[in-house]
């Protein structure tokens, strides 16, 4: 859908909406200092106190506020009646599918954005607002195309992290970080960093692919910013609301590692592989319990070790590597080519598991693991370019 404008004047205290497919549009001038972008997920009671205090810290003839909801509850409606009071043009742009995460979010609102600088940073207030200008001043001053607000550059801290769990997880996917990418990232103390400032110029939106919430690795190892300079600060302890860390958000961000290192064939078949190392525990327990405390004979146990091993690595792999493309096929035929594929390479395996103990009198256990091995790299070429393959991008017509 395409909206238009009238570029010409601020109207306070209007609201401009992009919400479940209809759009009212607020007529705002293109020459704005800044555009404060705020992802949100069921943030109803931080709006109020946010937009008091980033009022107070920017002119309001300079600045709109864009938050991208991703909520369940009724946050985008809550910001909407703030709106109704703020000096501050805002824009509400509600996404039903949450593509992308936060980091998605994220980049939704730079589309949107019409700031020479976009300031991103959540809504729970960790991130005080009052730092906002100052991080504009310094990117200003310094000749800067981003500015990092870093816990970890002198002055800053992390005291509202709650817990000692969640230190030692910042911390360590800090460190993580940094020794991954330590070319890119000479110049930020703090990848991890939601809280930054980017120069519009310098902002290439259509080359982030982000996932998860680490938008700020995302943006500098892809769009490799010339000058970055970091202002300290402190993190706070949450306003209101719960943390949106979790298990799921920690796949996220190793996946999100791995597709940046290493591109997104070659992520996927190192994840591959660790479930294929994975599935050689209960591969290689069913064998020996098997053989060992039943007496079957070390082929059909092989055979039946093989099959245990399957349904371990197809629940893993459906599940953490390939979630996003299963809406391609159905359970049933996902499930079944699995299957097919795991014991396809049994015709190569069984004769060769043969030769190995009978041959060469290697013991079964250390056999069954060389042809697991040997089978590894054709399971992941398989599952990646047929069973899990990307729907081909149909072109766009006028």
């Amino acid at each position: 859908m395409t909206v238009t404008s009238d570029p010409t004047e601020i109207q306070p205290g209007k609201v401009r909406s992009r919400m479940r497919g209809t759009i009212g549009e607020l007529p705002v001038r293109t020459a704005l200092r800044q555009t404060v972008v705020v992802p949100t997920f069921n943030e109803r009671d931080n709006i109020a106190t946010l937009l008091d205090r980033l009022t107070a810290a920017l002119p309001a003839g300079e600045t709109e506020i864009v938050f991208v909801d991703d909520s369940t509850d009724d946050t985008p409606a809550v910001i909407e009646q703030a709106a109704r009071t703020c000096p501050i043009p805002i824009t509400v742009h509600h996404r039903e599918n949450g593509v992308g995460g936060l980091g998605g979010a994220v980049v939704e609102g730079m589309r949107l954005a019409r700031g020479e600088w976009i300031v991103v940073m959540d809504a729970d207030l960790q991130h005080p607002p009052e730092i906002v200008p100052g991080l504009i001043t310094a990117g200003a001053r310094d000749g800067a195309d981003l500015v990092v607000g870093s816990r970890y550059a002198g002055g800053g801290n992390r005291d509202g992290l709650a817990g000692g769990y969640r230190r030692i997880v910042s911390g360590g996917s800090t460190v993580v970080t940094k020794m991954i990418f330590r070319n890119s990232l000479l110049q930020v103390s703090d990848p991890m960093s939601g809280l930054f400032a980017i120069r519009t110029s310098s902002l290439a939106v259509e080359e982030l692919r982000p996932l998860g919430y680490k938008i700020l690795l995302e943006l500098v190892v892809r769009n490799r910013p010339g000058r970055i300079v970091e202002v300290p600060y402190s993190f706070q302890p949450r306003h209101a609301g719960e943390s949106k860390s979790s298990m799921a958000e920690g796949v996220r961000f190793l996946k999100h590692l791995g597709l940046l290192r290493f591109g997104a064939q070659r992520s996927r078949m190192l994840i591959f592989g660790l479930i294929g190392v994975s599935g050689l525990l209960p591969n290689q327990a069913a064998l020996w319990g098997l053989t060992h405390l039943t007496g079957v004979h070390y082929l059909p146990a092989a055979v039946i070790a093989n099959l245990v091993a399957v349904g371990w690595n197809f629940a893993l792999t459906d599940t953490l590597l390939y979630r996003s493309r299963r809406a391609h096929r159905s359970f049933r035929g996902r499930i079944s080519r699995f299957f097919l594929l795991g014991n396809a390479d049994l015709l190569l395996r069984i004769p060769l598991l043969a030769l190995l103990v009978d041959g060469v009198h290697l013991g079964v256990l250390w056999a069954n693991l060389v042809t697991l091995v040997l089978s590894f790299a054709a399971r992941f070429l398989i599952s990646d370019k047929v069973i899990y393959r990307s729907r081909a991008l149909k072109p766009v017509t006028a």
